[in-house]
């Protein structure tokens, strides 16, 4: 993508009756949570406050928050007093009156707000669609009007149930003014923020080509983070398939359920974290159910003939028999059981030195080990919880100040749960997660130990650098951006 070099810097002034969301609209619109303060208490904001949208490391947008316009019938009354002359440019008698005594005193919070208006592009007119609509309204924009900037009105909060949209809409077209834009800051909905760059681009036309660039950057960056996440859970669902963990046979294997357990909630948490970072929200913003390990979510997975098989060797009667790299195993083992052929650990160790990932596995088993994991539902339903924190997430607008919450155990089972989106129906990919096999490459990590994280002995390569597991990685961090495209429609 070519660096938006030469296009004009457009300047937006914030604008709006205190406590309309006008530090909120601005914590979306950057998605920083951390912008401003946002609170109940009128008058928050007391100063202008800037920011800006980038692109490509450049600033394209520059915005301004400004304090709250908190006695817009006194303002206007001023400004109809210092008209001597009806030929007097309005623009005039406000800088005049703005650069006076009432401007440093009476209307010193007004005047912040009006200086910016007049040394921006464009102001965004912030309102509290769940307000009714009252006189001071009208005077506010009266007096921005005659600040003789474009002006886009911004319904704010129109996805509450009380909101008065409809009513807000017809009164501001009395007004002349029908660039009308509805932005939740709460509930972040992309194509409502692109309309509300396009109402932008009516009222200044001169900027066209930089409200274009940013509508293509947002458009990008969205899919970026839909496939950052999409990988995230690809490590993460990896990670945990492919972890195994080896109990003696003079051991209960009970035991060690614990830890597993615990080592794959450390793992989830690990991921919610990153994909909240990912999303710049705080660790804070999100709280969830334990993942629901018990109840037959969890089970012993035994070191199977199947599997055996699979390596090249078939299971008999208490021995193993066939062969593995030109060795006869059943000559070795001598018709020993599996529990009296643990003698030959050592020996079987460096004979199959050759076969690598599977060479410690199959000496486990001869020893009498049995082999602990998660089951298949576990893993499906790490994956639908995941998904359903990405869809939430794109949806959360960053000045949401209630915490997200997604309820264990919510989507394995139905494929649906809190937080689902308007795909996830029957075709949903969420749906295809809880009901459908697992992807080939979570079977393949099944038999891949060394591909996990979760590993504890020391003497286990790290997976970082194994091609195949990348390989993996990026074949299941595509099927799962497939699916969440399914379900949030990108």
């Amino acid at each position: 993508m070519n660096r938006p070099t030469g296009l004009p810097v457009l300047q937006v002034a914030v604008v709006g009756h205190t406590n309309t969301g006008k530090t909120s609209l601005l914590r979306t619109l950057t998605r920083d949570v951390t912008f401003g303060e946002v609170s109940d208490r009128p008058g928050t904001t007391r100063h202008v406050e800037e920011t800006v949208l980038l692109v490509d490391g450049r600033p394209l947008v520059e915005l301004y928050d400004t304090p709250g316009l908190e006695d817009s019938i006194g303002l206007l009354e001023a400004f109809e007093a210092a008209r001597s002359d009806r030929r007097t440019d309005w623009v005039d008698v406000i800088r005049g009156v703005l650069d006076g005594p009432d401007g440093q005193g009476r209307f010193e919070q007004e005047a912040k707000a009006l200086r910016q208006v007049l040394a921006s592009d464009v102001a965004l007119y912030v309102i509290d669609a769940r307000d009714r609509v009252l006189g001071k309204h009208r005077d506010e924009l009266e007096i921005l009007a005659r600040c003789a900037r474009p002006v886009v009105p911004v319904l704010n909060f129109v996805a509450s149930p009380d909101a008065r949209t409809e009513e807000w809409r017809q009164q501001l077209k009395r007004l002349n003014l029908h660039a009308i834009a509805e932005f939740d800051t709460v509930v972040l909905d992309g194509a409502a923020e692109k309309r509300l760059f396009e109402k932008m681009q009516t009222l200044a036309d001169p900027f066209r080509p930089t409200l274009d660039a940013l509508i293509t950057d947002r458009y990008r960056r969205r899919q970026e983070l839909v496939e950052g996440a999409a990988e995230l859970v690809a490590d993460l669902l990896i990670d945990v398939a492919a972890h195994v963990r080896a109990v003696p046979e003079q051991d209960d294997p009970i035991g060690a359920v614990g830890p597993l357990q615990q080592a794959v909630r450390d793992r989830e948490q690990q991921c919610v974290s990153d994909l909240l970072e990912l999303f710049r929200f705080r660790a804070d913003d999100y709280e969830a159910d334990a993942l629901p390990i018990t109840d037959g979510k969890w089970g012993f997975d035994l070191f199977s003939p199947a599997e055996l098989k699979r390596f090249g060797i078939r299971a008999g009667s208490g021995a193993a028999a066939g062969g593995l790299a030109g060795l006869a195993i059943d000559a070795m083992v001598g018709g020993l059981t599996l529990g009296a052929a643990a003698v030959l650990g050592a020996t079987l160790g460096a004979i199959w030195s050759s076969v690598g990932m599977h060479g410690q596995r199959l000496v486990d088993v001869f020893r009498g080990y049995t082999e602990l994991r998660v089951r298949d539902e576990t893993l499906r339903l790490l994956a639908v919880r995941q998904m359903e924190l990405i869809e939430a997430l794109l949806r959360r607008g960053h000045a949401s100040q209630d915490k997200l919450r997604l309820a264990a155990g919510a989507g394995a089972g139905a494929g649906a749960g809190a937080g689902a989106g308007a795909g996830a129906g029957a075709e949903g990919g969420r749906s295809r997660w809880a009901a459908d096999a697992l992807p080939e490459e979570l079977e393949e990590a099944r038999s891949r130990p060394q591909w996990s994280r979760l590993a504890t002995a020391a003497d286990r390569p790290r997976p970082d650098g194994d091609a195949g597991r990348t390989a993996a990685r990026d074949a299941l961090k595509r099927r799962i951006a497939r699916d969440l495209a399914a379900d949030i429609g990108t």
